[in-house]
């Protein structure tokens, strides 16, 4: 996998994967104290959970003693939050004496390794446990604040490494996560494209031309998945390390997070909220995927009304919808009210102007559709290939709810995405029926 830095594009960005180095292979850990040595480190600080110290903290830590290099533990327990309490817990572990963090595991720990990092401004360096999510290599750490989903400025590791032995090590649902949150870049590089065509958002086509290569390549292997082929392995910690440095190129999470990305956000809100059942982030996406994809579906057959668009923004009170968002996501709600004082995405004239341009371009909206989204029997094909959830209620999900959750994706970033171009078309009662008839 070919990696740009600094180089400058005709999009007009200066492109840069935001990491140093990436080594991937079999063995691959082998090189843990070069890197090491390599970024100035004389004492390792490793950060592991409980689970992955056991699955290739150990390795790491007999390595780098081996190699002469002082190594102090930062174990977290099993289930540890990405939230102020993680932090604070890896905080109290942390020895000062170190001057470079070794991440051995995957989502959680790898965001708490971020912001480790970046308060005790060391170096950072993450052995990869799970070909499971897209945060390797991304600027940014999956945190929870006040009940709500962000993304916080983090530098990512200056280098990762990826041993696809000990990837393959991973159960199967983290490695059906991973494809999942591959799958979901179906709809991000589509939304990023309707919404460049509708509010001028930024776009680079080399960018998204990255993304569609890696994620045919995932594709290709997904069979080889669960039997732990390797390069099925391969490809997806590749796609998914490649999907994190498209977010750092483009300098925002279009080329790797959509509408699809948002489903899983609520249903982590309302986990933390309300105790309701949470997935991996992967497979969640892959099931908001298959929803996005059943509206997409259905969009491809419609020619917009504008006085029905018209008519149900004049009937849509943002004062109504806001008790039932906080009903619905909890605590987390807030925040998302709180922004659309300054997005205003409800504001009539802004919503006339929206309409204007959906009309105007609808038939090149319908063509991005059909080039970048297979239709949703496609991807469901392929997710029961390998064994994932295909249905809400196979990831603890309730069917009835899916409208609400799906209503709540408009409000969770600033980003045009499908639920937006549904409320701007004044088709909710279209995308409630695709929800609840066919996922």
């Amino acid at each position: 996998m070919q990696l740009l830095h600094g180089e400058k594009c005709p999009c007009g960005k200066i492109h840069d994967a935001g990491f140093d180095r990436m080594t991937v292979g079999r063995g691959a850990v082998r090189v843990i104290a070069d890197e090491v040595r390599r970024l100035g480190g004389t004492r390792v600080c490793l950060l592991a959970d409980e689970n992955t110290l056991n699955v290739g903290g150990t390795k790491v830590k007999k390595l780098l003693e081996g190699a002469g290099i002082p190594v102090a533990l930062a174990v977290l327990p099993a289930g540890v939050e990405p939230d102020e309490a993680g932090v604070a817990a890896a905080l109290e572990q942390y020895d000062p004496a170190c001057d470079l963090i070794v991440g051995v595991g995957s989502g959680v720990v790898n965001d708490l390794g971020k912001c480790l990092a970046d308060t005790a401004g060391v170096p950072y360096l993450i052995v990869a446990t799970a070909p499971s999510m897209d945060g390797y290599a991304s600027n940014t750490a999956a945190m929870v604040v006040n009940g709500l989903k962000v993304s916080l400025p983090r530098r990512c590791a200056s280098v990762l490494i990826g041993d696809t032995d000990l990837l393959a090590t991973a159960p199967d649902e983290m490695l059906i996560a991973g494809l999942g949150d591959m799958i979901a870049k179906y709809v991000s590089i589509a939304e990023w494209r309707i919404s460049h065509l509708v509010t001028g958002e930024y776009y680079c086509e080399r960018v998204a031309a990255a993304i569609r290569e890696a994620l045919a390549t995932c594709v290709q292997n997904a069979k080889g998945l669960l039997v732990r082929d390797p390069a099925a392995i391969e490809a997806v910690f590749e796609g998914l390390v490649l999907s994190g440095a498209a977010m750092n190129y483009a300098g925002l999470s279009r080329p790797a997070s959509g509408v699809e990305h948002y489903f899983s956000h609520v249903w982590d809100m309302r986990g933390l909220a309300f105790k309701t059942p949470v997935a991996l982030h992967g497979t969640q996406c892959a099931v908001g995927t298959l929803c996005a994809a059943s509206i997409y579906d259905a969009l491809l057959n419609v020619k917009p009304d504008k006085d029905q668009a018209i008519r149900a923004v004049a009937n849509f009170s943002p004062d109504a919808w806001f008790g039932e968002l906080r009903a619905f996501v909890g605590p987390g709600a807030d925040a998302m009210i709180e922004a659309e004082g300054r997005d205003r995405k409800y504001d009539p004239e802004k919503h006339a102007a929206r309409l204007s341009i959906l009309l105007d371009n609808w038939d090149a909206i319908q063509t991005i559709i059909r080039e970048e989204i297979p239709r949703q029997a496609e991807i469901r094909s392929l997710l029961s290939s390998i064994g994932a959830p295909t249905t809400p209620e196979k990831i603890g999900q309730k069917r009835a709810e899916l409208p609400l959750t799906f209503a709540a994706t408009r409000d969770v970033r600033d980003k045009y995405v499908l639920s937006r171009l549904v409320w701007d078309l004044g088709l909710s009662d279209l995308a409630n029926e695709c929800l609840l008839r066919n996922n």
